[in-house]
């Protein structure tokens, strides 16, 4: 099992002071749910019903939900086959990050500041629709 990211990488260190702990998940979040809301939960994710749910319904805000569902890590297990594809492709290779600081880090004093909410979500959901698309395109 290979794990892509882990919210604890990010809290140590130069992590900013005036944050939680818990902002070193934001991004993880965001991609986990926007992989749940494109089909790329595997089968063992979506057996955790119940913060499905709440995802969905949008009672949990997506940072939340992976420190809550995930312990706040994003491993190969928690996708699809095509899922795990795009992810090493996308994420692993810092394109993610990229996308993530040029849609919503720039009205922010770092990557970690950016709001773990629905609106930044929405606001960074057509970048990674976009990324799917074209990585679909080159694949196919």
């Amino acid at each position: 099992m290979a794990k892509y990211d882990d919210a604890s990488w990010h809290s140590g260190g130069d992590f900013p002071k005036d944050v939680s702990a818990e902002a070193g998940g934001t991004h993880i979040g965001m991609f986990l749910a926007w992989a749940v809301f494109s089909g790329f939960a595997s089968n063992e994710l979506l057996e955790m019903k119940q913060a499905i749910a709440s995802l969905e319904a949008r009672a949990i805000s997506p940072g939340a939900f992976v420190l809550q569902a995930c312990d706040g890590k994003l491993w190969d297990a928690d996708f699809t086959a095509e899922g795990n594809a795009f992810a090493e492709h996308y994420y692993l290779s810092n394109t993610y990050y990229e996308d993530y600081e040029s849609v919503l880090g720039a009205k922010y004093a770092t990557l970690y500041h950016v709001p773990d909410d629905w609106e930044a979500f929405d606001r960074l959901r057509p970048t990674l629709d976009d990324r799917l698309a074209s990585w679909r395109n080159r694949t196919s």
